[in-house]
């Protein structure tokens, strides 16, 4: 039956997200899944943020009042001193609260993307990001990953070769244990990024919601300190970041630093949103952050990360050699794994969901021409036990279909 309304373009036949699609196998008995990006809830602090939450009721009524859309005076102080520790040189006022950094991404299509407009993503890149540039109208443009990031030498070729008119307004990417990789983009490639958004005048978001995640020292200082260094007058980095996975997403506490033009018209079009991001969880996160609680938090996030991402990559390794390839990854929350040409894609996912273990298969990551022999493994919710028990079930689908 013919809807009474008339749907813009964008969803006249909307996609949903392809891995919350998957959301009703979750309810199976028994089931395992390595499918959502999702924190680990043990490792939420919960007492910390607890005390945080009594602290900001007990302030009175300004937590539940509507507050500035900016963000509270307070939170971009401490919002403001998470970038500079690490190593962004940072001001509150240069800091736009949002709502979690994916509103953060859907304000700059707002104010810097026209439909028709050409838009660079990383490939495979995270579904929603997909999702938010098709509403947008825009044009993707699919630059590949491989085991160090971004391939920027592939950028180069891409941006040189594209007439004037058609390049690109910006470049999405996630440079550190990127969604759904892992990988991290070396020093050398940062650098060779900034410059090439400088010279083709492209716009560059940088997704940071995982660069705290760190396996080891190697933590290279974010893009947009990159910029900062060698383009101080015109920085064409705009820096989205989150507390989401460090201290809880249901705060939906994200963050936004760019230069004064950029932040005065997210503001206003995040005025046509949400007005503001919840008070009530700015106050929170005040509270938390001011604690002194957040570098312990972070310390044993990593250190339990690691402790799971290595429950799965070792036992990939052992129960699929040949079948499976990967890139153990430094940080994050995900391993990105190719199988055998011989598996059929479709086969081998119906065989695991009936040995009740759960990944998102690799289509759902790209633009185009997906390459279907791939899937993506998160090692963040689930304990090490059922990560060992979801290795041996994905073994023995592999070994039903191929």
């Amino acid at each position: 039956m013919a809807s009474f309304f008339a749907f813009t373009p964008a969803f006249a036949e909307p996609q949903g997200s392809p891995i919350r699609e998957l959301f009703p196998y979750l309810g199976r008995p028994g089931m395992v899944s390595l499918a959502g990006g999702y924190p680990s809830p043990s490792l939420f602090d919960q007492d910390g943020l607890a005390e945080a939450a009594a602290q900001a009721l007990a302030t009175g009524a300004g937590a539940l009042q509507y507050g500035a859309t900016e963000g509270s005076p307070a939170l971009r102080e401490q919002l403001a001193a998470q970038c500079r520790a690490r190593g962004i040189a940072c001001e509150p006022g240069e800091v736009l609260v949002t709502t979690g950094s994916q509103q953060g991404f859907d304000l700059l299509l707002r104010v810097l993307v026209q439909p028709g407009d050409a838009v660079c993503v990383e490939t495979p890149a995270y579904p929603a990001t997909l999702a938010a540039l098709r509403q947008a109208g825009a044009r993707v443009l699919s630059v590949p990953v491989d085991a160090h990031g971004l391939d920027v030498d592939a950028l180069a070729e891409l941006l040189a070769r594209t007439p004037a008119a058609e390049r690109p307004r910006l470049l999405y990417t996630v440079p550190s244990f990127s969604n759904p990789c892992g990988t991290l983009l070396t020093q050398a490639r940062r650098e060779r990024l900034v410059q090439l958004a400088l010279q083709y005048r492209m716009a560059v978001v940088e997704d940071d919601p995982y660069g705290e995640l760190a396996f080891t020292s190697e933590r290279p200082a974010p893009l947009y300190a990159c910029a900062q260094r060698l383009a101080p007058e015109a920085n064409p980095v705009i820096y989205l970041a989150s507390l989401s996975k460090t201290v809880a997403p249901g705060l939906r506490v994200g963050w936004m630093v760019a230069d004064a033009a950029v932040l005065r018209r997210c503001t206003v079009a995040k005025q046509t949103v949400d007005l503001c991001t919840s008070p009530l969880a700015q106050s929170v996160a005040v509270h938390y952050l001011r604690s002194g609680r957040y570098p312990q938090a972070v310390a044993r996030a990593c250190a339990e990360y690691r402790r799971r991402m290595l429950a799965l990559t070792d036992g990939l390794a052992r129960e699929l050699p040949g079948r499976m390839s990967f890139v153990t990854p430094a940080g994050g929350m995900f391993v990105w794994a190719s199988f055998a040409r011989d598996i059929d894609p479709q086969a081998l996912f119906e065989a695991a969901v009936a040995r009740l273990v759960l990944y998102v298969p690799g289509k759902a990551f790209y633009a185009d021409a997906p390459d279907l022999h791939t899937m993506r493994l998160s090692f963040a919710a689930p304990e090490v036990p059922q990560i060992a028990e979801a290795v041996q079930r994905l073994a023995a689908a592999v070994q039903a279909v191929g």
